[in-house]
């Protein structure tokens, strides 16, 4: 995801480092690590863009195996796209130094169904996911079988101003609806910030608000490509157009609604004209550093609550978006046992906890969530588990590509989405890309 299921926030109150620092201390290995006879095996963990927090795992997993392998870490590219990309190119190629990966859950299936990833063994898969979240464990599975280990897993909340949730007369203790925050922000002439551009965040928005709706964009995901059914053009499909279709005409959204992204939506959560805001939990710390630099008044913090993503039907369960990283070995490994065995460690509860806290990334094992740092860093940790337990990952199908593609260039910009027609218009262009009767 251009880092939107994922982190994209740059400022931290606590800052590990920036992705200079990351590149810095990460070995890019472009081929298959060889040693020597006898030498310490050396693993490559291709990481994406973070605030060190990998290399620092991958340095404290070194220390823990006492000699046995050392890990060394290589910088993905920033953007999910080039990410997928560099990763396909170098397991269908058998590249021998894809010893541990960090792969974007939505791409699992298009690495396990070739057989590029080798297989988790039984006793570290019972040990990894003994204790995951629901929604990570969905993101690492592939025709029922867990191929991926749960590393972090990230989703998004519903962040509000405490000021403008009182002056509607919203209960922000009770689950609230899309309905509900369009007319607040409409009576208030306030913005609802939520991410428009033409990118993985649309796809992310689309997903959530079609699963809140109790659909799905596609119904039977391990079907050949010209054997797809999916559920866009549906009575969910309409639910989420009208709600994206009603913020986009209405400028609810903010002037920059159709280019806005993550940090954007911040920015402007944090502005006069802020009030609500779906968002990750990057948004606390950098907001928090920001008013500890003075950019941003003092009291912001104090105005600022946080609750479960919003209904699309009342009373119904909302579906959050998930995101994160799940880890997976490449079926060409030369250390194979020892990549697993370096992941236990990477994802122990310990080390989940620590990387939450330092870089802003949920724990995808619930134990992590009860270190004092974890709730000292984020108070809200509670609200993001709970979200977590009710996420929906986006299509799990090795065609996700083409199918975010297809929603991205049909949904956007938002003002031009048309309950009547884009639900159907859009699942029939996926549909044709897919039997390749059309071109993204």
């Amino acid at each position: 995801m251009p880092r939107d299921a994922r982190l994209p926030g740059r400022a931290r109150r606590k800052k590990f480092a920036a992705a200079g620092f990351a590149a810095a201390v990460a070995a890019t290995v472009l081929a298959g690590c060889s040693s020597d006879a006898g030498a310490t095996p050396t693993l490559t963990w291709y990481i994406n863009p973070d605030d060190g927090g990998q290399a620092e795992l991958a340095k404290r997993c070194t220390d823990a195996a006492d000699g046995k392998y050392t890990i060394e870490t290589s910088l993905l590219p920033n953007d999910a796209a080039s990410q997928r990309e560099q990763l396909a190119r170098r397991l269908a190629a058998g590249d021998t130094s894809m010893d541990i990966m960090s792969l974007d859950p939505p791409n699992v299936p298009e690495y396990a169904e070739p057989g590029y990833l080798a297989p988790i063994p039984d006793d570290v898969r019972e040990r990894t996911t003994a204790n995951v979240v629901e929604g990570a464990l969905a993101g690492a599975t592939w025709n029922d079988e867990v191929v991926a280990v749960p590393f972090w897993a990230n989703t998004q909340i519903l962040w509000y101003r405490k000021s403008v949730a009182e002056a509607a007369g919203l209960d922000m203790s009770q689950p609230v609806t899309w309905d509900q925050l369009i007319e607040a922000v409409s009576s208030q002439d306030k913005y609802l910030s939520v991410q428009g551009a033409r990118a993985e965040s649309m796809t992310v928005w689309v997903n959530a608000l079609v699963e809140s709706a109790g659909g799905q964009i596609v119904e039977n995901p391990d079907a050949p490509a010209d054997e797809i059914q999916m559920g866009l053009d549906s009575e969910a499909g309409t639910q989420a157009a009208e709600i994206v279709s009603t913020i986009g005409k209405e400028g609810l959204g903010g002037p920059g609604l159709p280019t806005q992204t993550e940090n954007f939506s911040m920015i402007q959560f944090q502005g006069d004209k802020g009030a609500f805001m779906v968002n990750y939990p990057f948004v606390w710390p950098a907001t928090n550093a920001a008013v500890e630099e003075g950019t941003l008044p003092a009291n912001l913090i104090d105005d600022i609550g946080w609750a479960l993503y919003p209904q699309v039907n009342a009373g119904e369960d909302t579906a959050p978006p998930l995101g994160g990283i799940d880890l997976g070995v490449g079926s060409k490994s030369k250390h194979p046992d020892l990549a697993f065995e370096a992941i236990e460690c990477i994802v122990s509860p310990e080390n989940q906890a620590f990387y939450f806290a330092s870089n802003g990334n949920p724990p995808s094992n619930p134990d992590a969530y009860n270190d004092p740092e974890v709730i000292d860093t984020f108070p809200m940790a509670g609200t993001i588990r709970e979200s977590l337990e009710l996420s929906k990952p986006r299509p799990q199908t090795p065609y996700y590509n083409e199918i975010s593609t297809g929603i991205q260039q049909t949904w956007t910009p938002p003002q031009d989405v048309n309950p009547e027609t884009t639900p159907e218009t859009s699942q029939q262009f996926i549909l044709e890309v897919l039997k390749g009767e059309r071109l993204l």
